[in-house]
C-alpha cells in the first residue's frame, strides 16, 4: 500500500504499529499521518524517496531519531510541515532538520531537547511557525531572528532564562513564553506593529517596567501574572479546595471565537464557577456570554436551589441577553457550578454542570475519565436528528441545520428555532475524595485529544495553567487548525487538604501591640447590625447606593458591641472542608480565619458619614491603635482606597453586613445577592483593592465603568489606598476613565 504509484494521502494514526516498511522506489505520496501509534523509527530512505512529502505528523509515538532528508549534501526535500511532539528525541535531530528547507511549520514539542543548535536553525529561513514547548531548553539560539517569516513561537513550560531576540522580526504575531524562569526581558527601541500576543504568565520571578509596559501597550492581548496580595488568613478559603489553569489558542485562525469564564471564590466564597464558551465562526457571543452568564447565574441561585431550575433559567435568560447579536449567531457554552450540598449545614461538595452545543466537561475520578457533558450534535444523537426532523427542519448533506451548524441546542442562532434551542442538559455529580481534577473543552481540543489521554497528560503535569496549555498545545500538534479552549480545576476534596486550627487563647496569640484584637460576636435577629465581616477594612457600595452616598470620608459602624476582656480567646479556625455551625441562618467564621482585621464598615441607608463611640473591632476609638491608610478623629474615618478593573477576580471573605446580604435561608445555605458584577461591555469586575503606599503611587491603574450596575469589594489587606474620585452615574460612560 505505502508504495503504491497512485496513493497520495495515508492516514493511519491511532493504531498500533511498530514499523513502517521501507520504500522501494519513488512514490507520490504528500501527506502522511502515523500519530498515535507505537514507531520507535522511521524508514531510513523515507525523504528522498517521498519527494513530494509535504505533510509529516509522527506525533505520539517513541521516536527516537529521525531519518536524514538526503543521501547527500544537497536535499530535494520539499516538506513544509512536520509534527514531531511527544516523542524521545533530543537535540541530535536538530542536524537532521536542515536539510527541509521549505519548512514553514515545524512541532518539536514535549521531547527531551536540552538545546537547539544555533547553526542549524539558522538555516530554515522559511520557517513560519516554531513550537518548542514541554522541552529542557534553558535559552532559544539568537539565531531564530534569521527566521524573518516567523509568526508564531511557543516555547513554554521550558527552563528559559533569558527572553529570545524575537521581536525584531518583521512579521512576529504570537509569541508564548509562560510557565519558564525568565527573570528580565530586553527590548529594541520600537516593537514590530504585528505583534499581537505575548504570554509571559508562570514566571514567578519576571518583573517589568512601567517603560516595558508602556512598550507594550498596543499588543492586543498581553498576559502577566497579577501579583498576590492574599493574606495568611485568604490561603485557608476554598482556594486551597481547588484552583484553576486556562488556555486560549487561536490556531491558524485570525481570530479568537473561544471564550472562558473562571471564578474560584464565586458566591458567598465557597463555591466555584467555570464555563467555556465556543463560537466556531463568531468572537462576539462567546465574548457576551463570558461578560454576563457567572452574574446570571448568582442571580438564579437567588430564586431556587433546584439544579434543572437555576440551570436552565441561567442559560434561556443569558440567550435572550444576546439580544441582536444572538438573532444569527451562537455559542456553545459549557458551565459548571462547585457548591456545598443544601441537604445539610455541612455537607459536602457537589458539582453541577450545564451545556449546549459541543463544549464537553470531564471529570478525573481515581484516574478515570467521567464524561459528565452531552453533546448535541446531529451526527452524534439520533434523538436529537429525529427531533429536528420531526419539526421539519432542512438537514443538509453534512448534517447541519439549513445548512449553517450541526448542533441542534444552542444559546442565540434564535431565527433557527424551534429546530436549535437553548435549553441545557444539566447533571449534578457529588464530588468526593477520589475526584482529582475536571477538563473543560471545546469541540476542536476533544475532537484530537481523547478523554483517556487528557487525564493522562492533567495527572503528568500537576499545574493546571501548564497542563491546560499543554492540552492545547497537543491538540495543535496532532493536527488542528482551529481555535481550542481547555480549562483544568485541580480538586482537593480529600481530608489531608483540611486546614481547621483549634483554639488560641489570647495570650498564645498576642503579637505586636499594635495588632488588632479579633472580637467574637455572636448576633441576634434583633442586632443585625452587629454582623461584621472579617475580610479587612474596607466598604462595599451596593448597585443601589446613590452617588451622595460615596464619598472619601466613611464613618465607622453604630455597633453595640462591647470592649473585648484580657481573656478572650480566638475561636476555632476553620477551612471550607469543615465550615463553621450557622448562628440564626447566616455562617459565621472567626474573625482571625480571613483577614487581619476584623472589622468592616457598614452602608448606612443615606449618608457616607456616621458617629460612633467605640471602633468596628470592638475596642474603644481612643484605644485602638492607628491603621496605615486610614485617618480617624474619633468620630470620622478617612479611608484611602484604589478603583480599578479585575477581569474575574473575586476577593471573598467571610459573610457582609445583613444589609448586602440577602437573608433568605434556604435549607441552611445563603446565598449573596450581587456577588458577581460583570460589565456587559468588557466583562471586567469593580473591586477596591488594597495596597501598601509605595505600590499605589506607582500604579497605573485606571478604571473603565460601563453600564448601571456597580459594586465595590472590600479587600482583605486592611490596608486601603485613596480614592481620588467616584463616577456618579452622570459620569458612567465608555469614554470615562478614572485614576486610582
Amino acid at each position: 500500500l505505502l508504495n503504491s504509484l497512485s496513493l497520495r494521502k495515508l492516514l493511519s494514526g491511532n493504531n498500533h504499529l511498530q514499523r513502517v516498511p521501507d520504500l522501494l522506489d519513488h512514490i507520490p505520496l504528500e501527506v502522511l499521518d502515523l500519530q498515535h501509534n507505537k514507531l520507535t523509527d522511521l524508514p531510513e530512505n523515507l525523504f528522498y524517496k517521498a519527494l513530494n512529502l509535504k505533510y509529516l505528523n509522527v506525533s505520539a509515538n517513541a521516536l527516537e531519531s529521525i531519518p536524514p532528508s538526503s543521501q547527500s549534501e544537497e536535499s530535494l526535500s520539499t516538506l513544509q510541515e512536520l509534527y514531531l511532539t511527544g516523542n524521545n528525541l533530543d537535540e541530535n535531530c536538530g542536524a537532521l532538520l536542515v536539510g527541509h528547507q521549505n519548512l514553514r511549520i515545524l512541532h518539536i514539542a514535549y521531547n527531551q531537547l536540552l538545546s537547539f543548535p544555533a547553526s542549524k536553525l539558522s538555516k530554515l529561513e522559511l520557517l513560519e511557525e516554531l513550537n518548542l514547548s514541554g522541552n529542557k531548553l534553558k535559552t532559544i539560539p539568537s539565531t531564530v531572528s534569521s527566521c524573518k517569516r516567523l509568526h508564531t513561537l511557543t516555547a513554554l513550560s521550558n527552563q528559559i532564562t533569558v527572553f529570545p531576540e524575537i521581536l525584531n522580526l518583521p512579521e512576529i504575531k504570537l509569541v508564548d513564553l509562560s510557565c519558564n524562569e525568565l527573570t528580565e526581558i530586553q527590548l529594541p527601541d520600537s516593537l514590530p506593529a504585528t505583534l499581537q500576543e505575548l504570554d509571559l504568565t508562570g514566571n514567578s520571578s519576571l518583573t517589568l517596567e512601567h517603560t516595558t509596559l508602556n512598550l507594550f501597550s498596543h499588543i492586543t492581548t498581553l498576559k502577566l501574572d497579577q501579583k498576590s496580595t492574599l493574606t495568611p488568613g485568604d490561603s485557608l478559603g476554598s482556594s486551597t479546595l481547588w484552583k484553576h489553569g486556562y488556555s486560549e489558542m487561536r490556531g491558524q485562525r485570525n481570530k479568537l471565537c473561544v471564550s472562558v469564564l473562571a471564578v474560584d471564590c464565586f458566591g458567598d466564597g465557597g463555591e466555584g464557577c467555570y464555563g467555556i464558551f465556543d463560537g466556531d465562526r463568531n468572537e462576539e457571543v462567546p465574548r457576551l456570554l463570558q461578560c454576563t452568564m457567572g452574574d446570571v447565574l448568582c442571580e438564579e441561585l437567588q430564586h431556587s436551589n433546584i439544579d434543572t431550575v437555576y440551570m436552565c433559567n441561567t442559560f434561556l435568560t443569558s440567550h435572550r441577553k444576546l439580544g441582536m447579536a444572538g438573532q444569527k449567531l451562537g455559542a456553545s457554552a459549557l458551565l459548571c457550578y462547585i457548591h456545598r450540598e443544601t441537604s445539610e449545614p455541612g455537607g459536602f461538595f457537589s458539582l453541577t454542570v450545564a451545556n449546549v452545543g459541543t463544549c464537553q466537561a470531564v471529570l478525573c475520578r481515581d484516574g478515570r475519565p467521567v464524561q459528565l457533558s452531552n453533546v448535541f450534535s446531529l451526527e452524534y444523537s439520533t434523538e436529537e436528528m429525529e427531533r429536528v426532523k420531526v419539526n421539519k427542519a432542512i438537514i443538509t448533506e453534512d448534517n447541519k441545520v439549513s445548512g449553517v451548524t450541526c448542533c441542534s441546542r444552542l444559546l442565540g442562532c434564535s431565527y433557527l428555532s424551534p429546530w436549535v434551542l437553548p435549553k441545557p442538559w444539566v447533571r449534578t455529580e457529588p464530588l468526593c475524595a477520589k475526584d482529582e481534577f475536571l477538563i473543560l473543552g471545546n469541540r476542536a481540543l476533544f475532537e484530537r485529544v481523547s478523554y483517556q489521554e487528557a487525564v493522562y497528560t492533567v495527572q503528568a503535569v500537576r499545574d493546571p495553567r501548564a497542563a491546560a496549555k499543554k492540552l492545547c498545545s497537543l491538540a495543535q500538534s496532532y493536527g488542528c487548525k482551529d481555535n481550542i479552549g481547555a480549562v483544568v480545576v485541580s480538586l482537593h476534596l480529600g481530608e489531608d487538604s483540611c486546614t481547621c486550627e483549634p483554639a488560641v487563647s489570647n495570650d498564645e496569640q498576642r503579637g505586636p501591640s499594635h495588632a488588632p484584637v479579633p472580637v467574637s460576636v455572636t448576633p441576634c435577629p434583633s442586632d443585625p447590625g452587629n454582623l461584621s465581616s472579617s475580610s479587612g477594612i474596607g466598604t462595599e457600595f451596593s448597585s443601589e447606593t446613590s452617588a451622595s452616598e460615596v464619598g472619601s470620608e466613611a464613618g465607622s459602624t453604630a455597633s453595640d458591641e462591647h470592649p473585648s476582656s484580657g481573656s478572650a480567646s480566638r475561636p476555632e479556625r476553620r477551612c471550607s472542608l469543615h465550615p463553621a455551625p450557622t448562628l440564626c441562618g447566616i455562617m459565621m467564621p472567626s474573625p482571625a480565619a480571613t483577614g487581619t482585621h476584623p472589622g468592616v464598615f457598614q452602608r448606612q441607608p443615606s449618608s457616607a458619614t456616621f458617629s460612633s463611640n467605640q471602633s468596628d473591632n470592638g475596642l474603644d476609638s481612643d484605644d485602638e491603635a492607628p491603621l496605615e491608610g486610614v485617618i480617624s478623629n474619633g468620630s470620622k474615618l478617612e479611608v484611602e482606597v484604589d478603583i480599578h478593573c479585575c477581569a474575574f477576580q473575586l476577593r471573598s471573605g467571610a459573610p457582609w453586613s445583613p444589609k448586602e446580604l440577602n437573608l433568605e435561608n434556604r435549607n441552611g445555605k445563603m446565598r449573596r445577592q450581587n456577588s458577581v458584577v460583570v460589565s456587559a461591555t468588557n466583562g471586567c469586575l469593580l473591586a477596591v483593592c488594597g495596597r501598601e503606599n509605595g505600590d499605589l503611587k506607582k500604579s497605573p491603574s485606571t478604571s473603565s465603568l460601563f453600564g448601571t450596575q456597580r459594586c465595590l469589594r472590600s479587600c482583605r489587606d486592611g490596608l486601603v489606598p485613596k480614592l481620588e474620585k467616584v463616577p456618579t452615574m452622570d459620569d458612567t460612560s465608555e469614554s470615562s476613565t478614572y485614576p486610582g
